[in-house]
């Protein structure tokens, strides 16, 4: 039996035949998801990427990047074309995305945003983003986590 979890990212990943595998690790604390994903599945934190929404109820972008960098807001504006993005408020990110914080996974949001992933996917075979709730990641090659949310890619994160 492949699932061993039904999310609404597992769902649109296995609509779309898109090859993944899932990990859980425990998880028990209210921020610092993404490190605490590599640290429980014990991979390298530039492999763990994190799923941050920018910008408001006008415009809204899916930002994916590595936990062990900062997501560079200025870079992140230039990437989509728009003067300036700042982090969306939390719960206007859980209700635009239908996830909540430390769950909040790229595919099966409540709506397809534009989204970019960093170009450093292209140092990894798999990367790890989540799996719409807390302690569930998804394992995916970069290649087909892009064509998968027809992403862009750009270097996005700060030095």
């Amino acid at each position: 039996m492949k699932a061993l979890a039904i999310t609404p990212a597992t769902i649109a990943l296995d609509l779309s035949g898109v090859a993944y595998t899932l990990r859980k690790f425990e998880s028990d604390t209210v921020t610092g998801f993404g490190k605490e994903a590599a640290i429980g599945m014990e991979v390298d934190q530039d492999q763990v990427f994190k799923t941050i929404l920018f910008g408001d109820k006008q415009m809204a972008v899916v930002a994916i990047a590595p936990v062990s960098r900062k997501i560079s807001a200025k870079r992140l504006a230039a990437a989509v074309g728009v003067r300036t993005l700042e982090p969306m408020q939390p719960a206007l990110a859980q209700k635009m995305s239908g996830y909540v914080l430390g769950g909040i996974s790229p595919f099966g949001q409540k709506k397809q945003l534009d989204t970019v992933v960093d170009s450093s996917a292209d140092n990894f075979e798999a990367i790890y983003v989540s799996g719409g709730r807390r302690g569930l990641e998804i394992c995916i090659a970069p290649t087909d986590l892009i064509h998968a949310l027809n992403a862009l890619v750009a270097h996005i994160h700060a030095e």
